[in-house]
Parts: C-alpha cells; sequence; structure tokens
C-alpha cells in the first residue's frame, strides 16, 4: 500500500479561521526515488518533471481537492506577489512570497531548511505563504507578505501566521562572518557553538519579524529538517553528505470555495 501524502496542521491556523485551509508537507506520501525519495516538490531536484508533477498534485490534493496550485520562482528575494489568476510553469514570477483573496486557488512555496511561513487574516479573506531563509528573512520578505495582504484588506493586527519545518537552532552552525550580517540587537538569536561558530535559531527570527511587523498571532511549530531525515528533506544535510542533489518539500495554503 502506497503510502499516505502527510500534512502537518497549525493549531494557529485551524477552528477559528473557517475557509482557509493548509498544510505543511514533508518527504512522505510522493513517487520519487533515490536520495530524493518521497513527495519531492521541487524543479531544481534533478527529478523527472512527470514525478514533481504527480507529488504535487497528490500534495494539493491532500488539502484542497480540486484547487490550482500556484507557487512562485524562489530567488531568496524580499519580494511578494498577489495572485489574481494562476500562470503557468513557465511564467511564474522571481519572487518569495504570494498573497490572494481568491477561493479556490492554492498558494505553494517549497523549503528544504529555509522556514515556510503561513498566513491569514480570515476576517479580510486573505492568505499568504512566504519562503523566509535568512536572506529574504533579513531583507524584508515578511514585511513584504504582510503589506501585500494589507493592499488586499487585511490588517496586521488579525492576520494568523505559523512557521512551518525548518532548520532548527541545534542544526544551524554559522561562522562570524555569518553573525556580522546581523546587528546587535539580534544577538538572543545566537548561541555559542564549538569554537569560532554559533548556532543560529532562524525560526525565532522569522517570529520576530513577523512580531515586528504587528501580526497578531505567530506560532512557531517546532520541527527540525535537518535532523528528522525520515520526514523533511534538508539541504544542509545534503550537502553535508556531499550529495549531489537535495529534495524540497511544499507549503500550502488557499481559501476553500
Amino acid at each position: 500500500m502506497a503510502e499516505p501524502v502527510e500534512v502537518i496542521r497549525a493549531p494557529v491556523l485551524e477552528g477559528v479561521l473557517q475557509g482557509v485551509v493548509h498544510g505543511f508537507l514533508g518527504r512522505r506520501g510522493g513517487i520519487s526515488t533515490g536520495l530524493i525519495s518521497g513527495l519531492n516538490t521541487g524543479l531544481g531536484a534533478g527529478d523527472e518533471d512527470s514525478a514533481v508533477a504527480e507529488n504535487r498534485r497528490r500534495a494539493a490534493d491532500a488539502v484542497l481537492p480540486g484547487s490550482t496550485l500556484v507557487t512562485p520562482y524562489q530567488v531568496h528575494s524580499a519580494d511578494a506577489v498577489i495572485v489574481q489568476e494562476p500562470w503557468k510553469m513557465a511564467d511564474r514570477p522571481r519572487a518569495d512570497a504570494l498573497v490572494t483573496d481568491r477561493p479556490g486557488l492554492l498558494l505553494g512555496i517549497v523549503t528544504a531548511d529555509c522556514a515556510p511561513v503561513l498566513l491569514a487574516d480570515m476576517e479580510a479573506g486573505v492568505i499568504g505563504a512566504a519562503h523566509a531563509g535568512w536572506r529574504g528573512a533579513h531583507s524584508g520578505v515578511i514585511a513584504a507578505t504582510v503589506a501585500a495582504m494589507e493592499r488586499l484588506g487585511a490588517s496586521a493586527a488579525r492576520i494568523s501566521a505559523a512557521i512551518g519545518p525548518c532548520i532548527a537552532q541545534a542544526s544551524y552552525e554559522v561562522d562570524a562572518g555569518f553573525r556580522a550580517q546581523f546587528g546587535t540587537d539580534s544577538d538572543r538569536f545566537f548561541v555559542p557553538g564549538k569554537p569560532g561558530h554559533l548556532q543560529f535559531d532562524l525560526e525565532a527570527y522569522v517570529a520576530s519579524r513577523l512580531a515586528e511587523c504587528g501580526v497578531g498571532g505567530v506560532q512557531p511549530l517546532g520541527f527540525d529538517t535537518y535532523a528528522d531525515e525520515g520526514r523533511f528533506y534538508s539541504y544542509r544535510r545534503s550537502t553535508h553528505r556531499s550529495e549531489d542533489t537535495y529534495g524540497r518539500q511544499l507549503s500550502v495554503i488557499g481559501l476553500a470555495p
């Protein structure tokens, strides 16, 4: 029997947010094989296009059957795009966040250690999805996402946001050059590691960026993509093993028709 698609859901986006559907997906339930076995949804992983398409179909159907999945061409930017209608894969905008108020569209972003962030203001009927690696979070992708949602009528104070599976502080070793890119007000996101190194808390940093934007409810889910190989893909884990590719997991949010 085929392994079912695993869908991780955030309590902050459940219950009171009627009409919002969402899911953080890992590697369980797909058809890819080899180093990227499972539910690889990344087009840059050296996978067969047909396998990626099938995995994306399974992922979308597990969250909002009959929806149209839209994803950007991610470039670690601070750019957010308002989605009014679906586009062809070849026409994907180069951006790292999507927002919409259109039911039936499923916003998706792929990650492999970076933080996926799903956001919703149900009173306004506005949702967002952001790819927040350290570069994007540092340069303003969270603020851009909230601002784009507000252009559609959302209010930051009403927005609920969940931070999905990403690399945890215990697994994220950085050097002094990395630390130097952050100000002294970021001391709380770093703890000492081995000599000459530190451990960076990406999840807490992203949560702080959401709070700075006035987001009303923020929930970090606390998963570690690096440490949990059975559930998640990890760029850093694959790099440490000198593997020639790595898979990507998908996180999605939509408004039910």
